[in-house]
């Protein structure tokens, strides 16, 4: 009689020198179904989804993949042993195409007397998108070139070719609009229809609860429970996830929207060939103005196109209070905004610097001594206090952002420009990849800056809950126009929303 469960987990431990990544977990994953792994960030479920796709080997304890014993020495032999995985962080080289990024590690098919087929490479890739109904994503162009959203349909399709028989999902939803979303929810379900399991970890614990079969709950490095969803209720998830109680709605808790009649930005006719077009709107004065749609619907790329990165960009962008157009990136800066990629470690991070440096980096011409250079101790005594007054979690600021949890970048991503005297804000999914914690941190300090201190909060977002429950107004763009500005007062249903968007 086959084994009930396809993926066994028994003791496993992971030490990061002092850091107990893994302390003994021990988990079940049955056939056919989808297993949720719930957590705050630097719980351990990131470790312990590498462990298990040969991402790097357990201090101790033991795998059983169909009753045998699995150990996987690299994403190559897991791949081999049926396992495969989609990485929280990007997981593509940019440097290399689509369809070298989809067969990375098994293009030896591909090869004619030593050269490599692009062509049949390509379709064969179109194939593996074809046959899991995924969005088609431009796959002979390099990776660098798609959208966060389309290098994670690309990741996916690459995790399938080697048709796997556990799929491991680390933050993937976060990264998709509403639409693609459901895409994957209806792939999850034909995946495990066919006797296959998903491992997911997803901070939104609404798809969790909806999604999941079981759900398996670590803090600090340990397992603290794994129950049926449908015996879990939300409000004990939170609990557990960060052992008191967390009850209610992490967002605001009025109806009625509420903002000056000041005009920050004057936003007309704004195009961008192919992408959007002619999107008017005004940003007021303590506002928070959600913008939403479906994945064509422009919303990142007006984001992008309002901070000045897109090419061919016309209509107009005026900052009211100085009557200043704003056509340069540094023009938007000297006004008083801001931009946050939805890709914070792409497009916003110095990975490879540390915190320090990124807090004090938008900040350098305040902290400059005699000469034009920088004066250490000002940077120093800055760098500290922004970490201790956004709680972010280091040893010290010395320490390499890429050595942080996604919850704890995005402090620092927020920080080093809320700490600037700002007038408005451009933030495209400002808590995509953190915990509940961390998003109700972002929602208060979002509340605070718009209610308390009048900052213009442009809010960019995938997710209608946000918008419904962060903003004042509701631009929904479809098909890259304005299909619609939707009010507080009286617009804010999901089912509204989704009308317009359609």
């Amino acid at each position: 009689m086959m084994d009930d469960a396809i993926l066994r987990i028994e003791n496993i431990c992971k030490h990061f020198g002092a850091t107990r990544a893994n302390s003994d977990i021990s988990i079940e994953i049955k056939r056919g179904t989808v297993h949720g792994l719930a957590g705050e960030n630097g719980s351990g479920k990131s470790t312990l989804a590498s462990i298990i796709c040969g991402m790097q080997r357990a201090d101790s304890g033991t795998m059983y993949k169909d009753g045998k014993k699995y150990v996987p020495d690299s994403p190559l032999e897991a791949h081999e042993k049926g396992v495969a995985m989609v990485v929280q962080e990007l997981g593509v080289i940019g440097t290399l195409s689509g369809a070298m990024n989809l067969f990375l590690g098994h293009m030896g098919q591909f090869y004619s007397r030593g050269i490599i087929n692009i062509n049949k490479m390509q379709q064969a890739a179109r194939m593996k998108f074809s046959e899991w109904n995924l969005p088609a994503v431009p796959l002979d162009i390099s990776a660098s070139a798609l959208s966060i959203e389309q290098r994670k349909m690309l990741e996916l399709a690459r995790a399938l070719a080697v048709n796997p028989d556990v799929l491991v999902l680390d933050e993937i939803s976060q990264a998709l609009s509403q639409d693609t979303r459901n895409m994957l929810y209806r792939l999850i379900k034909e995946f495990t229809r066919k006797g296959k399991s998903v491992l997911m970890i997803t901070h939104d614990l609404d798809e969790m609860m909806e999604v999941c079969d079981e759900i398996s709950v670590l803090r600090d490095g340990q397992l603290v429970a794994t129950k049926p969803a449908a015996e879990m209720s939300m409000d004990e998830l939170k609990r557990l996830m960060i052992g008191r109680e967390f009850t209610g709605s992490y967002y605001r808790n009025d109806k009625k929207a509420a903002f000056s009649n000041e005009i920050l930005l004057d936003v007309r006719n704004v195009t961008v060939p192919g992408k959007i077009n002619g999107v008017t709107f005004q940003l007021h004065k303590g506002e928070i103005l959600g913008v939403c749609g479906l994945s064509d619907g422009g919303i990142h790329e007006l984001g992008r196109s309002l901070y000045c990165l897109e090419d061919k960009r016309t209509g107009t962008v005026t900052y009211k209070p100085t009557e200043t157009e704003i056509s340069t990136q540094k023009e938007l800066i000297s006004s008083g905004g801001a931009y946050l990629s939805k890709d914070r470690d792409y497009d916003g991070l110095m990975l490879n610097a540390s915190i320090r440096e990124n807090i004090s980096l938008p900040s350098v011409k305040n902290l400059s001594g005699r000469f034009a250079f920088l004066n250490p101790r000002r940077v120093n005594t800055l760098a500290s206090k922004t970490a201790a007054s956004f709680d972010i979690k280091a040893e010290n600021t010395s320490e390499l952002i890429q050595c942080l949890s996604g919850g704890n970048k995005q402090k620092v991503n927020l920080s080093r420009w809320l700490i600037k005297d700002l007038s408005f804000v451009i933030f495209d999914c400002p808590t995509r990849g953190v915990d509940i914690g961390v998003k109700a941190y972002i929602y208060k300090k979002i509340l605070e800056e718009a209610k308390e201190k009048g900052l213009g909060v442009l809010l960019i977002t995938d997710e209608l809950q946000e918008a419904i429950g962060m903003a004042d107004r509701i631009v929904v763009l479809r098909r890259g126009t304005v299909a619609g500005i939707l009010n507080r007062d009286t617009d804010f249903t999901q089912k509204k929303i989704i009308e317009v968007m359609l």
